[in-house]
């Protein structure tokens, strides 16, 4: 199976090289297992994050809403992907990012005070923020270039091309928000594919 995108940025970033075993012991020591049902938020707008976690099943999405009232979703978090409201997240503020499971979904969470903690004990987990602080800038310009220079069937076919196991678990309604046209708009470039 093709692999996607988000599998082979983080494998090119070598997230975990360089982790002693002690320090990733330390880690696991200050881990907390959460399960959120679908539906169910892990971060509403303008709360301040106190968690960062990792999805170890299931599936988020990070969204806001527009001033005309509007869902837009700016993200999708499946397995083995980080699920943060990043900016907010290390600033210490107020957040204008809602995280949501689209399925029942299991994180490993840890606090922001033992991600401090952490960030100043070792080398190695500060090593680890920037290549994650990297990656999350490297996808928001991705997805920033696609809104601006590229068309919606382009899109929607890099979409199915960077989430290929995500296409048909999330509601048309929400791939449409992602990509920035309505649902109707999306059902006639699937069609027009489809034909094609």
């Amino acid at each position: 199976m093709e692999s996607n995108y988000l599998e082979n940025l983080a494998h090119s970033m070598n997230f975990y090289k360089g982790i002693p075993r002690e320090e990733l012991r330390k880690l696991f020591k200050h881990k907390k297992i959460i399960y959120l049902k679908k539906g169910e938020y892990f971060l509403q707008a303008g709360e301040i994050p106190d968690r960062i976690a990792f999805n170890i099943s299931g599936l988020c999405r990070l969204f806001y809403i527009d001033e005309s009232g509007k869902e837009v979703n700016k993200h999708f978090c499946p397995e083995y992907s980080v699920v943060v409201a990043y900016k907010p997240f290390i600033r210490r503020e107020e957040s204008d990012i809602y995280i949501q499971a689209l399925e029942d979904t299991k994180l490993f969470v840890i606090d922001y005070k033992t991600y401090d903690d952490l960030l100043n004990s070792h080398i190695c987990w500060q090593t680890f923020a920037r290549k994650m602080a990297e990656l999350i800038f490297i996808l928001y310009q991705k997805r920033e270039s696609q809104l601006l220079l590229v068309d919606a069937q382009e899109r929607y076919l890099q979409f199915r091309h960077d989430y290929p196991n995500l296409v048909n678990r999330i509601s048309q309604y929400h791939i449409a928000s992602f990509l920035g046209i309505t649902p109707e708009s999306l059902s006639r470039i699937r069609a027009n594919l489809k034909q094609s």
